[in-house]
């Protein structure tokens, strides 16, 4: 497998990044290895699902940021599970967490959102976490779509747990807007769900068409990351991509 591109800020302001989705089911598994696993891949950008929601998240998530060599930049519980993480190599603008419209008998979903700067490159982030219910999730993809609208970028990334494979109406919803970045640039593994024995892609990175897709897929043979850290970090595997961002006028 190809070594994926090393993160760099170019002579004309633009910027390659790293981003990781991964889904940390409240880090109930082996934190060393999902951190192990994390550092490996050194994200730029990490946008977690599942993020500890309830007793002393905060402190929880800051652990993992720590031992990742990250920091916090949004999320956790007050978007009710999506989180953010970042490099010392992101300038941060703003963030903001929302809330989705609550459907009775159904888990309260959020997104994770905020705008960063790299080098000269400005950039739109989203983190999500979608439905189980089809319906649901369907209209929770359009309020993706119009959340990332209304960022006042050029420029944006979203990803996460999208609970539907890319033949799914929710996915070819977002995929008829954004790039999917694993279908765009294909690299390493292809599926996501379960991480002991993957047998379909739930897990994506989205791009505005101005991005620069180098690379996307599960970073099975990635240096670092080994087979027995994917198997013990969570029971989703982590989609790892290389995007170049351009400057912004």
């Amino acid at each position: 497998m190809a070594l994926l591109p090393n993160s760099r800020t170019e002579p004309d302001g633009s910027a390659v990044i790293r981003v990781l989705t991964y889904n940390i089911r409240s880090m109930r598994d082996d934190t060393d290895a999902l951190a192990r696993v994390i550092r490996a891949c050194a994200p730029d950008l990490v946008l977690l699902q599942e993020a500890p929601r309830f007793f002393r998240w905060r402190k929880k998530l800051a652990r993992l940021a720590r031992k990742s060599d990250l920091v916090m930049l949004t999320g956790g519980a007050t978007a009710a599970g999506p989180a953010l993480l970042c490099s010392l190599r992101a300038t941060v603008e703003r963030t903001e967490d929302v809330l989705l419209p609550l459907t009775p008998g159904m888990h309260r979903r959020g997104l994770a959102t905020a705008v960063v700067r790299f080098g000269g490159a400005r950039l739109g982030v989203l983190g999500c976490h979608l439905s189980l219910d089809r319906n649901e999730r369907y209209e929770q993809g359009g309020m993706l779509l119009d959340r990332l609208a209304g960022m006042g970028v050029e420029h944006a990334i979203a990803g996460g747990d999208i609970n539907e494979a890319p033949d799914g109406p929710t996915f070819r919803r977002l995929a008829a807007t954004l790039q999917d970045a694993r279908a765009t640039a294909p690299w390493g593994g292809e599926l996501t769900w379960n991480a002991i024995e993957p047998d379909r892609r739930i897990d994506a990175i989205f791009a505005t068409p101005g991005i620069e897709i180098l690379a996307c897929g599960v970073p099975h043979d990635h240096p670092g990351v080994t087979a027995q850290d994917l198997r013990s970090a969570t029971d989703h595997l982590p989609v790892l991509a290389a995007l170049k961002i351009p400057a912004t006028p």
